[in-house]
């Protein structure tokens, strides 16, 4: 078998367009693994929301994103494409993120130019690292990894800032500094991300946010413009707070779940999406 960082290359290179759906937890990563899915997003901005309760603002730390890859990559074993965030610090901070992360389970990382503490892309108020300080932290992953498979994928959010072209300067310099991947955060139309990939030699990430900024193309559209992979961080994450909102006021309206059974998932579908049956023949098996 490929190693998981060697797979997720090989997604990227195909240029296919490959859905990465997002997952902040152990469960909804099994979830995208059960269905079909080839890889699977460490959403920071979903760690954020979900274990935090809070927004997608900087305020994870590297060991609570660590302790959640470690779990992630316990429960599937689909490759782990991790939001890195800005690496956490200054290019001495990306040398730890990196030895960090790739020993939890990470096949790939996701740094971005954004001044620390970030903010989500699709979020107004953001500014960017001066250019030299970003291709510092890509030269710094480039030089840690200890598998030269473990993809870097180089974010730049300066189109929101300085505008298309620049961003796609800025990206072609992270290449040059050693990135196998670039993304350019919060296109607004789809000639801009035709134009993204025309112009960027390595395979580009397209980010599909439901209510921001970049517009909804489709998998195939996508695909035929080259892209490396589009993320869908949230999906699941947004799917399942509008689930939950209704169940939950329908229980307190009505004192039973009566009226809302059939938005639930069965006992026994919760028990298949954690591997029950796995545990229990790991318990069959070591019984004395």
């Amino acid at each position: 078998m490929p190693r998981p960082t060697t797979t997720l290359k090989t997604i990227f290179e195909r240029r296919e367009a490959t859905i990465l759906a997002g997952a902040a937890n152990g469960l909804f990563a099994r979830i995208i693994e059960d269905l079909g899915f080839e890889a699977v997003y460490v959403t920071g901005a979903g760690l954020a929301n979900m274990f935090l309760g809070a927004p997608d603002i900087g305020l994870t730390t590297l060991t609570e994103v660590a302790n959640h890859v470690s779990a992630i990559a316990d429960a599937v074993a689909v490759p782990l494409l991790v939001d890195a965030d800005t690496g956490f610090g200054n290019p001495v901070n990306m040398v730890r993120t990196v030895k960090v992360l790739e020993r939890a389970g990470a096949a790939g990382l996701q740094i971005e130019d954004q001044v620390f503490p970030k903010k989500c892309g699709h979020f107004d108020g953001k500014e960017v690292v001066p250019l030299e300080e970003m291709l510092a932290k890509i030269k710094a992953a480039v030089d840690t990894r200890r598998d030269s498979d473990l993809q870097i994928v180089a974010r730049t959010d300066a189109r929101a800032i300085l505008g298309l072209t620049a961003a796609i300067d800025r990206a072609g310099a992270m290449i040059e500094a050693g990135a196998d991947v670039t993304f350019v955060e919060a296109p607004t139309s789809a000639e801009e991300l035709a134009q993204i990939d025309r112009s960027l030699s390595v395979p580009q990430v397209a980010n599909i946010v439901f209510g921001g900024l970049t517009p909804e193309l489709g998998q195939p559209r996508l695909a035929e413009l080259g892209f490396g992979c589009v993320l869908y961080a949230n999906a699941a994450l947004q799917a399942a707070l509008k689930a939950s909102q209704e169940v939950l006021m329908a229980l307190k309206r009505d004192g039973s779940l009566a009226s809302v059974a059939d938005r639930m998932a069965s006992f026994a579908v919760r028990q298949q999406a954690v591997a029950k049956s796995k545990y229990d023949e790991l318990e069959r098996r070591y019984r004395q």
